[in-house]
């Protein structure tokens, strides 16, 4: 039974990879306390074990899956990239090309120093700045060296045993170093900073929400006191009534008759009037000075909510208090802004500014959510179709543009087709966060794209190098560990120090800003348990955007500086 298993692996070397998927993904999904291995570290080990069968794959399997990989991520990150470079998030983006500068010459000191091959030194790279896609590079970079092919496969199946190795405390420790240490190194009170911050710009923490009995928006209906303060008052008068606060009155039954409310429609006693606004407001505030009445047909409005992709130039950079006073926002209430490829949950502040690529999710009024998406962009309807036309061509021009060499001299220079297809994906999701009209990709199939793309990549190379995996393991043993542990956390500990003092960054977000540079979403999430708010999340978008594409392609320049 078992030589017929081993057999069959050896002879259906897909299956191979399948297993590996599915060993990966299962193990890789179990955390504590938010720290796991994570799908790709498992499916690496997963394929090293698996690989000691002596299973030989072929064909243009890893390439073309990682060129898929690394599309979705420049598609991802392209829209906060691009602001990062060129508008107001520039300091946050030359913080996190700072910062990628540390990771890249920690490890290849410490690579120089330990006498470590091209090989070891690109996986050492990977596992300890976590950054897995560097190693398609690296293996590009190393087959475009000229060497014999003994020694190629040498190189190459050297950079999975020091990625296995690092990666581990690669994860781990950024996440202890930056959510546990970070706080004391810099003299910051997480929790007090995020609170000040939430404070200076005008919000407060709220309770409850989805999946709980508690709702932030209403639509009540209230009855005119003879003598109150609305009577003889016109309904955008009314509402100013109210000036800290968005409520808004949208239809009046007087008698028997309804009918909607308008700017210029005058209150009169006995109307009942039908009011949008945050429920606390409604309660606390109308509700004490008012009868609320329980009337149906006034409450039977149409309402939806809808997520709008931020695109036009008057949404892009204006603070919610700004966009809040434009003709298009009255009568819609704003509940979620989500920002860049790992879908950050951006804190709703009068001063938070929207960007191109966001996603807001608005509610209300039917006609007044139309005319509000209007004014921010393009309805983000949910839909299961890709255009995959987009996807292959895309792809394709990025390949084709990477493939090309440049001498210079006798040097050859070429971004490969791995750096292509990343920055295609760069271009192509910065321009669909300005022309939404085409190049539609579901969620779910960038998630496909970028998880499975990978970690068939990953698969590919474990089953590869499964034979010599134990021997390098030996050969560089223990002393790979340490210094996987030296190049994680010196680079760490000078960004949290360059983030603070250089370039000032606010106590509540530079902690965010770190993790974002170097790519490590574990870290954010403790950092955000620690302040006990999401607030430091306003620092990862840009610096992530950024720090995920030069990390990535410092998996070739390592190779090049070792060489």
């Amino acid at each position: 039974m078992i030589d017929w298993f081993v057999q069959t692996l050896r002879s259906y070397p897909e299956i191979a990879i399948f297993l590996s998927l599915a060993l990966g993904y299962y193990f890789g999904s179990f955390t504590y306390k938010g720290l796991g291995l994570g799908a790709v570290t498992a499916t690496l080990i997963a394929a090293v074990i698996i690989g000691q069968l002596g299973i030989t794959i072929s064909g243009p399997l890893k390439p073309f899956f990682f060129l898929m990989f690394l599309f979705a991520i420049g598609y991802a990150v392209g829209p906060q990239f691009v602001r990062g470079i060129a508008q107001d998030g520039l300091p946050q983006a030359l913080f996190a090309a700072i910062v990628c500068v540390f990771c890249l010459a920690a490890p290849y000191v410490g690579a120089v120093v330990a006498g470590y091959d091209v090989g070891s030194a690109a996986g050492l790279y990977a596992g300890s700045q976590t950054i897995s896609a560097s190693m398609g590079l690296a293996t590009d970079a190393i087959n475009r060296l000229g060497l014999s092919a003994e020694e190629t496969k040498r190189l190459l199946d050297a950079m999975p045993v020091a990625y296995a190795v690092t990666y581990i405390f690669g994860t781990v420790g950024s996440a202890v170093v930056l959510a546990l240490l970070g706080p004391a190194l810099l003299g910051i009170d997480l929790e007090a900073a995020c609170k000040r911050y939430e404070e200076k710009h005008g919000g407060k923490k709220e309770t409850g929400g989805p999946g709980t009995a508690w709702y932030q928006f209403a639509l009540r209906a209230f009855r005119v006191r003879e003598g109150g303060q609305a009577v003889g008052k016109t309904v955008q008068a009314a509402e100013a009534l109210l000036p800290e606060q968005r409520v808004f009155i949208q239809r009046i039954r007087r008698g028997g008759r309804i009918m909607d409310a308008t700017a210029d429609t005058v209150i009169e006693a006995g109307d009942i009037v039908a009011v949008a606004g945050r429920r606390e407001v409604l309660v606390n505030l109308i509700g004490t000075a008012a009868e609320e009445v329980d009337d149906r047909e006034l409450l039977a409005v149409p309402v939806e909510g809808v997520d709008v992709y931020v695109t036009t130039k008057e949404a892009d950079g204006k603070t919610l208090a700004e966009l809040a006073k434009a003709p298009g926002a009255r009568g819609v209430f704003l509940r979620k802004i989500t920002r860049g490829a790992t879908a950050t949950d951006i804190p709703i502040l009068p001063e938070t500014q929207l960007q191109r690529g966001d996603i807001a999710t608005i509610v209300g009024r039917t006609p007044d959510v139309a005319a509000a998406t209007k004014m921010l962009g393009y309805p983000d309807r949910a839909t299961d179709v890709a255009d995959v036309a987009f996807i292959g061509g895309a792809i394709a021009i990025g390949a084709l543009l990477g493939a090309i060499v440049y001498k210079i001299g006798s040097v050859p220079l070429t971004l490969s087709t791995s750096g292509g297809a990343l920055i295609s994906g760069i271009f192509f999701g910065w321009l669909r966060s300005v022309r939404p009209t085409f190049g539609r990709i579901p969620s779910s199939t960038v998630w496909f794209m970028n998880s499975v793309g990978l970690n068939v990549f990953i698969a590919v190379v474990g089953i590869s190098s499964g034979p010599g995996f134990v021997a390098g393991l030996q050969q560089l043993g223990f002393s790979l560990f340490l210094w996987g542990v030296v190049v994680t956390t010196v680079p760490l500990i000078l960004a949290m120090y360059v983030g603070k003092y250089l370039f000032r960054f606010d106590d509540a977000i530079v902690l965010g800003c770190c993790s974002g540079a170097r790519t490590t979403t574990a870290s954010l999430g403790m950092i955000n348990d620690r302040a006990k708010s999401q607030i430091p999340g306003l620092g990862y978008t840009v610096t992530y955007a950024v720090g995920n594409t030069l990390l990535t392609i410092w998996g070739m320049v390592i190779v090049m500086l070792m060489t």
